[in-house]
């Protein structure tokens, strides 16, 4: 077993510095060598979480096509140049909030330079909302109901009378409560950027100058309008069908489940956002979200099939190790799911390919809820896309990675948003139930 899990392992960190697709066809490799060399029998593949991370992907990508994710930026932009004084505090909220509604963290992209320049005209440290800005938008997607990651979760979970309502009414709040810790760090954190000297030498050099970013525009103000109506109906929908399983439409004995209805609901709004804007379908998948989504679909695709079928050849010995141990110390299992999210770079990956351990190891369906922000780990090494970006935006210099590497700006931000996340869903668990 240690053997295979070292194999396992390999594959993952290959997959990672190959990027791209590249986690997911290191996955098929990993399979095959579990297959062909150990004889392993193969699971299933994840098919109804990766049609329903497609599903959605694909309304997102339309909404983007029409302009309605450039509304939503130039929505935000104004909510920050109006605040700068509190920009520390409201821009970890607007990251959150567009990647909550997106269910993707990519769109923290395009508000990212925003954020860098306002703090820089209002003399506030960029290192300050930066850093807590990007945490804030990958925590959002623990929160968000069309997320790959809770997706995932909610169709490992689906089987133990888990419905959608009862994770947002967990990482919810327990997310927005970690993101205002971290925020109330982050107010603290480095020298004012007048007294920064790094700030001070760019000054003298004439490295930062004057320019200004031109504010973001949208083409059509009324198809963007209605894309994001759209998109954000299908959602509601989606919340609503959730929390309600009685309005489900039922064949006979059968419920129809919730994969099955985010995937009718989300293509429904796919479909009527291309003909309501008359948005050419092949400009949707030109834009970022599609590209990114689809790298999601894949790695889980091989990832999570690997994974399944690693736990499943393997569970016997597996459990009978660990097993006193994480029931004695559930939260344990946390530190696992943070560990992979760093090596997988992916919180939808890591949640379907280390749950169904956790499940297997009798750890109850609300404990997987409250450590579910624990996916959260790939800011620990400060190479993911949204840290680079934020780094490359500061004119000033403050935000950036220190001598040993680790000691970067998003690191405390984000180990301290993280567990005031999981301790809040910790205690919301024991209140609840």
């Amino acid at each position: 077993m240690i053997i295979q899990l070292l194999f396992v392992l390999t594959a993952i960190i290959i997959g990672a510095r190959l990027g791209g697709i590249g986690l997911g066809v290191m996955g098929g490799i990993g399979l095959a060598i579990l297959t062909f060399v150990f004889g392993l029998q193969p699971t299933s593949p994840p098919i109804d979480v990766m049609l329903m991370i497609a599903a959605v992907i694909s309304a997102a990508s339309c909404m983007q096509a029409a302009g309605g994710l450039d509304y939503m930026v130039m929505i935000a932009e104004r909510i920050l140049r109006r605040n700068p004084a509190h920009i520390t505090i409201l821009a970890p909220i607007v990251t959150y909030t567009l990647t909550f509604l997106a269910g993707t963290g990519h769109v923290a992209y395009s508000v990212l330079p925003v954020i860098a320049e306002v703090a820089t005209d209002s003399k506030v440290r960029p290192e300050r909302p930066l850093g807590i800005s990007v945490i804030a938008s990958q925590q959002g997607i623990t929160a968000s109901p069309i997320s790959a990651a809770t997706v995932a979760l909610l169709g490992l979970l689906a089987g133990y009378n888990i419905e959608l309502f009862d994770i947002l009414k967990i990482c919810i709040p327990a997310t927005i409560i970690g993101i205002l810790a971290g925020a109330l760090y982050s107010m603290r954190v480095g020298k004012e950027l007048v007294d920064d000297p790094e700030y001070q030498r760019r000054l003298k050099d004439g490295t930062i100058d004057g320019k200004h970013l031109k504010s973001i525009t949208v083409k059509s103000m009324a198809k963007a309008k209605i894309s994001v109506a759209i998109f954000l109906g299908a959602t509601l929908l989606i919340v609503m069908f959730g929390s309600i399983p009685s309005l489900r439409p039922t064949f006979g004995d059968t419920t129809i489940g919730m994969p099955v209805l985010i995937e009718i609901l989300m293509l429904c709004a796919a479909a009527l956002i291309l003909i309501a804007t008359r948005t050419n379908g092949i400009e949707a998948s030109k834009g970022n979200i599609f590209p990114a989504g689809m790298q999601a679909v894949i790695a889980i695709f091989g990832i999570a099939w690997m994974g399944d079928t690693f736990i499943n050849g393997n569970i016997a010995q597996l459990t009978d190790s660990i097993r006193s141990l994480v029931t004695q110390m559930p939260w344990l299992f946390g530190i696992a799911l943070f560990i992979m999210s760093i090596l997988l770079y992916s919180q939808a990956a890591t949640i379907r390919a280390i749950a169904p351990l956790g499940i297997a190891l009798g750890i109850s369906p609300m404990m997987m809820i409250a450590l579910f922000p624990a996916v959260n780990g790939y800011f620990f090494i400060p190479n993911y896309p949204t840290v680079v970006a934020a780094i490359n935006f500061d004119r000033t210099g403050t935000t950036g990675i220190g001598k040993w590497i680790l000691n970067h700006s998003f690191m405390m931000p984000g180990l301290i948003t993280t567990i005031v996340s999981i301790a809040t869903g910790l205690l919301l668990i024991q209140i609840i139930q």
